[in-house]
């Protein structure tokens, strides 16, 4: 394991090492940018990306469902799905520049978009990306504390009765959860998160296929539910103007359930060179996309039938089902653990970030730059860092406290999905093709992909306004010491 310490994959310039714990091994350095030889092949970078992409999102697609409708629903389902796996492979491609298979790596997404596109949307890019980064991390630490919290509830209700006034407050479960990542943030880069992704993607698996197992025993039971073709539009109890903003709030959840292009290029810069990147990435994300995708259809789908109108928005936390109480209580651990690496997976690209920006303006000073080795019992030694130790430690509480005063997993969904979606999934991979392929203004092929871009603007704007009115209308209602 001490063979990859050196290959910070999500530094901003090849000389921007900003730990160099490894030097007694720089004769295996192999790769072509002087770098670790990177070792991650398609199937580890589809395990990332289905960590990164099947999380919280998939429980409230139910949810999402129940709005849309059974025409719409799975039909903006397959469209997200289609565009994030065309613009997917368009940004893969910009991983090396100008040749997308023999060109310069670019390590990061705002690396890519500098060599590609340059000016002031490289600044663009990195507000639109960290900025993402940061809110998925929040949200996150808000879905792990929800789920802890409902194996408490759980085992409430089953012990006193559905009708149980089982509430708690999830700050407990932010403190928890903050600390184990306290912990785990003090892993150095994004090669080392290989274990804790396939766990952490296990856990996707595991929990996805509980909520779909207990619907569809919920569907065999003769449940009587009322579902539509419209969705909420059918709805009569639902006010017309509520009726709106829940539409837009489910397409913004929708959108976030595909999210990954914040970390693909992170993704990318693992894998080794027996194979061109791109190709590697490319097949990494059809096979990624197409088991979230039949995931995604499945749970949202099924558990629509099982629940009509008055699906939750978290199918697991939110009490659809509470026996068998067991398996709702193992199915809510898996959440918290996958949440668990699927934190690292996007909190990872952040900490490269500050920490090389650092070493770029003190870049003589010991307290950013020297290590002390720990031995560790069963691991060997581990290099501490304090900057890194105190900036991470500081990251996670601030993320665990702004998710203490954001306690709104649905509405905090869907404005996360609704920022990012455009400019991260679809205008930056777009731009960057056009400006690489030398296209020319007003040609058939930039004029559709012109259309598509603008399209998803507008569902981005729509959905995000969905989403604040659903967190001002969450603001207004909530008590603090009842369960989300």
């Amino acid at each position: 394991m001490a063979r990859e310490m050196q290959a910070n994959t999500l530094y901003v310039e090849p000389e921007s090492e900003v730990y160099d714990s490894s030097r007694e091994n720089h004769k295996n350095l192999q790769d072509d940018d002087g770098r670790a030889k990177r070792t991650g092949t398609w199937i580890t970078a589809s395990a990332h990306i289905i960590t990164a992409v099947i999380g919280s999102g998939v429980l409230s697609l139910a949810w999402a469902i129940a709005q849309l409708g059974w025409v719409v629903g799975p039909s903006v389902l397959m469209v997200f799905s289609l565009i994030t796996f065309f613009t997917s492979t368009l940004l893969a491609d910009c991983y090396r520049s100008p040749d997308p298979a023999t060109g310069k790596r670019n390590y990061t997404y705002m690396d890519a978009v500098r060599a590609n596109l340059g000016g002031r949307r490289v600044q663009l890019c990195g507000l639109a990306q960290y900025g993402n980064l940061i809110g998925i991390t929040i949200g996150y630490t808000i879905t792990a504390s929800i789920s802890m919290g409902a194996v408490k509830r759980s085992n409430c209700f089953h012990k006193h009765g559905h009708q149980a006034k089982c509430n708690t407050s999830n700050n407990l479960y932010m403190i928890i959860f903050g600390c184990i990542q306290i912990i785990l943030s003090q892993i150095q880069n994004f090669h080392k998160l290989s274990w804790l992704s396939i766990l952490a993607a296990i856990m996707s698996f595991a929990y996805s296929s509980i909520g779909l197992g207990l619907s569809i025993a919920r569907v065999a039971s003769g449940a009587r539910v009322k579902t539509t073709l419209a969705g909420v539009a059918d709805v009569v109890d639902v006010s017309a103007e509520q009726k709106v903003w829940r539409s837009f709030q489910a397409i913004g959840d929708i959108s976030f359930a595909y999210a990954y292009s914040t970390v693909l290029i992170e993704i990318q810069d693992t894998l080794k060179q027996n194979l061109p990147e791109n190709k590697a990435m490319k097949k990494a994300s059809f096979v990624g996309i197409l088991v979230t995708t039949i995931f995604y259809v499945m749970c949202g789908c099924i558990g629509y039938a099982a629940f009509g109108k008055e699906a939750p928005g978290n199918l697991l936390t939110g009490f659809g089902f509470y026996e068998p109480f067991w398996l709702v209580d193992l199915a809510n651990v898996c959440i918290a653990v996958h949440l668990i690496g699927a934190y690292q997976v996007f909190s990872q690209p952040i900490f490269s970030f500050v920490e090389n920006k650092c070493l770029k303006r003190w870049p003589e000073s010991n307290f950013i730059r020297r290590e002390y080795a720990i031995g560790i019992p069963l691991y060997g030694n581990y290099h501490l860092n304090l900057f890194r130790l105190l900036w991470r430690t500081a990251y996670v509480i601030v993320t665990a406290v702004l998710a203490m005063i954001f306690p709104f997993f649905n509405d905090f969904l869907g404005l996360i999905g609704a920022a990012s979606f455009w400019p991260l999934t679809v205008y930056f991979p777009i731009e960057m093709y056009i400006a690489r392929s030398n296209m020319k203004k007003f040609s058939f092929t930039w004029i559709w992909l012109k259309i598509l871009s603008w399209t998803c603007l507008a569902v981005s704007l729509v959905a995000a306004a969905g989403s604040v009115e659903g967190l001002i209308h969450s603001l207004k209602t909530y008590k603090p010491f009842k369960a989300q």
